[in-house]
């Protein structure tokens, strides 16, 4: 006789389960976050230094800001990633694919905000695009938007440098993926592509496949907690980097040097910012902190803002991955026309701030 006995199978919990343990995450999350700026000067004042020097401030910052942007990081990726189930490749190609210049740009754009890709998934992302039929410029508009203006980004910014900065930078970076690709677009760059690339492309006429998902909010929830888990094992070495960097700013540089270097009176600190950003390789969750930093030591705003959309939409790595489907003059011109943007928006807020 088998010495086997077969364990019947837990039924799933229902769904106001689910809908009590967020609530009640929630609630703990707020009552935490309200105690980081005392436990991070408890843990400052542990250290045999003075708290007003240099490396106390830096210690300080450092304790204060790794928690909260954790735990900023923690809400909003598991929020986007229940709203991110509603939003699966396969549906955003079809949501994307026989749109129309213009139209099509502004969508693409818009999507990007809720489906935040980062530049690993553009070879995947961009031949299913292509594949599905999707014009040239749309697909830059979404692949521009997508890493750059994403809840990551906007979450953090507005945690750490207040909303009037974070609106400033969904308006600009917005307006430069649906620009960047309408003229991508317009210069008709389709035969720039990698051979095998344009031969999907132009192949492609079948119709786009969407998935029919019939998820449960408790999927949904299930959904966003492995959000947090995935990207958290992939970005929280560079949120600890960054802050790190920025609480060395904060503590040790001097705001006069600061001022001078990325300050509004010199005109090459913009186009020096933005060369400054494209060989680094971080993404939002990273640079953030140093654009903390750096504001508070009094470096001129459109500055930083060139800074950080060059890091997160030109990074020398999303280049050497898009050299598989794009030839070297298609990615020279796709660099050329975002850094343009970013180059105009650098130069606008100086004017303006």
């Amino acid at each position: 006789m088998s010495a086997d006995i077969a364990t019947p199978l837990r039924p799933p919990r229902p769904d106001w389960h689910w809908h009590l343990g967020v609530a009640a995450f929630l609630l703990v999350w707020w009552l935490v976050y309200g105690q980081l700026i005392p436990v991070s000067e408890w843990i400052a004042s542990l250290f045999p230094v003075e708290r007003h020097s240099h490396t106390g401030e830096a210690v300080a910052f450092f304790f204060y800001d790794v928690p909260k942007v954790m735990m900023l990081l923690t809400l909003i990726v598991f929020a986007m990633g229940v709203v991110r189930s509603f939003f699966s490749p396969e549906k955003t190609r079809a949501l994307l694919s026989g749109k129309s210049e213009g139209v099509g740009n502004v969508l693409s754009a818009s999507l990007g905000i809720v489906t935040p890709f980062c530049s690993c998934s553009a070879v995947p992302l961009f031949i299913g695009f292509v594949s599905a039929g999707v014009p040239l410029g749309v697909t830059f508009s979404f692949l521009i938007a997508a890493p750059m203006v994403n809840e990551v980004a906007l979450v953090l910014l507005f945690g750490l440098v207040g909303w009037q900065v974070a609106a400033t930078y969904l308006v600009f970076g917005l307006a430069i993926a649906i620009l960047a690709g309408f003229v991508i677009g317009k210069l008709r760059l389709e035969g720039w592509l990698q051979d095998w690339v344009r031969d999907i492309h132009s192949g492609a006429d079948a119709p786009v496949a969407v998935e029919d998902e019939r998820l449960t909010m408790a999927d949904r929830y299930k959904l966003g907690i492995e959000a947090v888990r995935e990207i958290f094992g992939k970005v929280w070495m560079w949120i600890i980097l960054g802050i790190g960097v920025g609480a060395l700013i904060h503590g040790y540089v001097p705001e006069d040097l600061m001022a001078r270097i990325m300050g509004a009176d010199a005109w090459w600190s913009v186009p020096a910012a933005v060369l400054m950003g494209i060989p680094m390789y971080t993404n939002a969750a990273g640079v953030i902190p140093i654009i903390e930093a750096l504001l508070g030591k009094g470096a001129a705003l459109g500055t930083v803002l060139a800074f950080m959309m060059s890091v997160i939409a030109l990074s020398l790595p999303e280049m050497i991955i898009l050299k598989q489907v794009l030839t070297l003059r298609l990615i020279a011109v796709f660099v050329g026309v975002v850094a343009s943007g970013i180059l105009a928006v650098g130069f606008l807020f100086n004017q303006i701030f």
